[in-house]
């Protein structure tokens, strides 16, 4: 009985460090959110937010590993190393010169919400569009997709899950008003001024299209700038392997196709 007592206690010892460790990186986590209110707060800790409060540990471990590149949560081109933003630039000439609006458009129109993969956390996706960059060996793009919303649709308030990567976003069809945007914090972008957006998606975000026409949006993932990028590599390839089996979580609410 003593050593049983004993072990309950040295355990409870144990959790109260987990707990007090969760409780700081947690609260770190919503203040970076503007505005740091209570509904932010709310959906953080009991919402869909909580998979990104389970990975809070690891994700300021990242914000260190990070440094100096300060993450900015809403970034420029310009904000990346030269590398970076060839890698950027050549994906995104490509989603024009390739016209992928007419490719995707007659399999889009039968969905309310539809992504398209060609590259997920670093692994190519085959699919029957062939667009050779988009399969390209990058050194800091992961993940290379095409996000359709069809007329009238709208996501909840959500955060992603983990800070190894920026989430860049790149409206590929010209917007005729301002009813198709997205909404981080207290920040709008506007697709149809705007339509270079990158940022970190562990913010909490919504995405908008109350036009009355579908909105194209090339969907990117590229490394954070650090001064070690293979261990950020190695951090993307291991959550590959885990996110696989639970990756229809993340996109219940959205058709995914193969082009």
């Amino acid at each position: 009985m003593k050593k049983f007592i004993e072990f309950a206690i040295k355990a409870g010892k144990i959790l109260a460090k987990i707990a007090a460790v969760y409780a700081a990186v947690g609260a770190y986590d919503v203040l970076r959110n503007k505005p740091a209110d209570k509904a932010v707060a709310k959906r953080y800790f009991t919402g869909n937010g909580i998979l990104t409060w389970v990975l809070s540990p690891l994700n300021t471990l990242l914000d260190v590993l990070s440094l100096p590149y300060v993450n900015k949560g809403i970034w420029k081109l310009e904000d990346f190393p030269k590398e970076y933003q060839e890698e950027i630039t050549r994906v995104l000439e490509a989603s024009v010169r390739e016209n992928l609006v007419a490719k995707l458009e007659e399999t889009a129109k039968e969905h309310k919400r539809t992504m398209v993969f060609f590259k997920w956390y670093g692994e190519n996706v085959e699919n029957t569009i062939e667009i050779p960059d988009f399969h390209a060996d990058y050194k800091y793009i992961q993940t290379i997709g095409v996000s359709v919303f069809n007329k009238k649709q709208s996501t909840s308030k959500h955060f992603g899950p983990f800070r190894a990567t920026l989430r860049i976003l790149y409206n590929i069809n010209q917007m005729e008003d301002d009813s198709a945007y997205i909404t981080v914090g207290n920040v709008n972008n506007y697709w149809r001024t705007d339509k270079l957006f990158i940022f970190d998606d562990t913010l909490m975000h919504q995405s908008f299209n109350e036009t009355e026409q579908p909105r194209y949006n090339m969907f990117i993932d590229i490394l954070r700038p650090s001064l070690v990028p293979s261990f950020f590599r190695k951090v993307v390839s291991t959550a590959r392997f885990f996110l696989r089996s639970v990756n229809f979580l993340f996109y219940k609410n959205w058709d995914v196709v193969k082009g």
